[in-house]
């Protein structure tokens, strides 16, 4: 009487090809943000530089972009397009209240790149102890 074994060198090869290719692609499908931490300035040098955007999403969700209030994020859209559109620097500052669900502060990351910003940097608050 024959004895019927399963094959399995063809699985194993099957398998094998499998993981190379998982090894080859993983490494491209890796997505992520390119961080790049601030310098610490020296005692010093004075100041804050001139010509900074802050933008700051507040617990109402009004924006406040350098201390001027905007009510939706379609008006602050249209103001940052309109600042952005003859600057030669690129940069805002974006900060948040604790308070705002953090899908907002993408939403008006979105609305930043899409006004022209090629740098943002997000503003951590000072907590007390």
């Amino acid at each position: 009487m024959a004895k019927a074994e399963p094959n399995v060198v063809p699985l194993c090869d099957v398998l094998l090809v499998l993981l190379i290719i998982f090894m080859v692609i993983t490494p491209m499908v890796q997505k992520g943000i390119d961080v790049r931490l601030p310098e610490v300035a020296s005692e010093g040098s004075g100041g804050q530089p001139t010509g900074l955007i802050v933008c700051t999403l507040n617990k109402d969700l009004t924006i406040d972009i350098n201390s001027q209030n905007f009510p939706s994020f379609q008006n602050a859209g249209d103001e940052l397009r309109r600042l952005y559109s003859t600057r030669a620097d690129k940069t805002i500052f974006l900060r948040a209240d604790i308070k705002v669900p953090f899908s907002k502060v993408v939403d008006l990351i979105d609305i930043c790149k899409g006004a022209g910003v090629d740098t943002l940097g997000l503003v951590p608050e000072m907590i007390d102890d």
